[in-house]
């Protein structure tokens, strides 16, 4: 991360002591019992580091932080976070490298800090199994409304009542709405949780289109702003066709509606889970 950055932080930091501080209105939602949410944040700018754990720990989280791609996935395994911060350029192993390496033995929720500016870029760590990111400079408080979200949401796996009965079949795959599992065939389906509410999602609401924005707002708990915003939602559904698709370029389940957004096909075993 630049200097220019740093600077940037620090002297909102000065000039603004909301930035360490939770406004009254954000802090009305974390008035609810944290259960020991753990958060790891990892960042190599030890001032980014320090603002971010006064922020959150205020804010009632347990905030862990580690200063290098090899430090955070050390913390990993010594404090199991319940949500990574994760800043993309780190010495010894960037956040890409740590992204890559967690997924595959976690489903933690992985929130990526950058500040490269070309959307290609932005878009790596999502492609690599990050559940959103931000862009340097960012809003504290707006990080810590999208930490919020992302944990209701991930405490949240009670199945859908509208999704019955307890295993649907869509041809060769099948979702068990309990146990959270999606089956190819015999084999299990390694989704993360923002990858099965997606589906779950499309499937609740097989045959009818359903926006990016829709999306976007029900799982990640916001509306988009910018453009780039809506390209979470279609690296998500590009990583979920990846694993469910026999041909992700020819999808049968996860259909595009050109200029409104995703649709899951309606099929005879969806059709009589939700009773259409």
């Amino acid at each position: 991360m630049g200097i220019d950055v740093i600077c940037f932080c620090l002297a909102r930091l000065t000039a603004d002591p909301s930035i360490i501080k939770p406004d009254m209105s954000v802090q009305a939602q974390f008035d609810e019992k944290r259960n020991g949410e753990k958060i790891l944040v990892a960042d190599d700018e030890s001032a980014i580091r320090r603002i971010l754990k006064t922020r959150l720990s205020m804010a009632g989280y347990n905030v862990v932080v580690a200063a290098d791609g090899l430090e955070a996935l050390e913390m990993f395994e010594k404090e199991s976070p319940d949500l990574l911060v994760l800043d993309v350029m780190m010495p010894k192993l960037n956040g890409y490298g740590v992204c890559q390496e967690l997924r595959t033995k976690s489903d933690i929720p992985i929130i990526m800090l950058t500040a490269l500016g070309d959307v290609a870029d932005r878009i790596t760590g999502l492609e690599l199994g990050a559940d959103d990111y931000l862009t340097k400079p960012f809003s504290p408080k707006e990080l810590e409304a999208r930490i919020h979200a992302i944990l209701r949401r991930f405490k949240d796996t009670t199945p859908s009542h509208s999704l019955s009965p307890e295993m649907i079949q869509l041809e060769a795959v099948r979702i068990d709405t309990v146990k959270r599992r999606v089956y190819k065939g015999d084999k299990v389906v390694a989704l993360t949780y923002i990858e099965f509410n997606l589906l779950e999602l499309l499937v609740k609401r097989s045959g009818s289109a359903v926006s990016r924005s829709e999306i976007l707002k029900e799982l990640w708990g916001y509306t988009p702003r910018r453009i780039a915003d809506m390209r979470v939602v279609d690296v998500h559904v590009a990583r979920l066709r990846a694993k469910i698709e026999e041909d992700q370029r020819n999808p049968e389940y996860i259909l595009t509606v050109r200029g409104v957004g995703y649709s899951a096909q309606r099929l005879p075993g969806v059709e009589e889970a939700i009773g259409a």
